[in-house]
């Protein structure tokens, strides 16, 4: 038997706007989708892949659980590790992304700064 967990190989995020979302991981994150359909895309980020999954569709994966206001708290944070913060803020900046924060020094010797995508996602960026 195999230990367990040996990584996370996929996530998948509820969106209302799909075609929104979709627009801005390819532009943002500069991926092509490796698998679409009328509910979903989906990102490869290496070992990872992130699949972007309409509302309407989450209910049959979570149920009974129910889809979350992404408007009211955000409850998690992903973080994507990049050789320049600063550099890449200005990049996302020039790509229309507005930042939440930073780029800052945390007092745990990392820098970082957040984004957040069209489904209320918070992506940060860390160095």
């Amino acid at each position: 038997m195999s230990s367990w967990p040996s990584g996370i190989s996929a996530i998948t995020l509820f969106t209302e706007d799909l075609a929104a979302t979709k627009h801005f991981y390819r532009d943002v994150f500069g991926l092509p989708v490796s698998y679409e359909d009328d509910a979903s895309a989906v990102f490869n980020f290496g070992n990872t892949i992130v699949n972007l999954l309409t509302v309407t569709a989450a209910p049959e994966l979570i149920e009974p659980a129910v889809v979350g206001d992404p408007a009211a708290e955000s409850h998690s944070q992903f973080t994507i590790e990049v050789d320049d913060v600063d550099a890449m803020c200005a990049d996302l900046t020039a790509r229309g992304v507005e930042l939440l924060n930073g780029p800052m020094n945390r007092p745990w010797g990392v820098r970082t700064a957040s984004f957040r995508d069209p489904g209320g996602h918070i992506w940060e960026i860390a160095h």
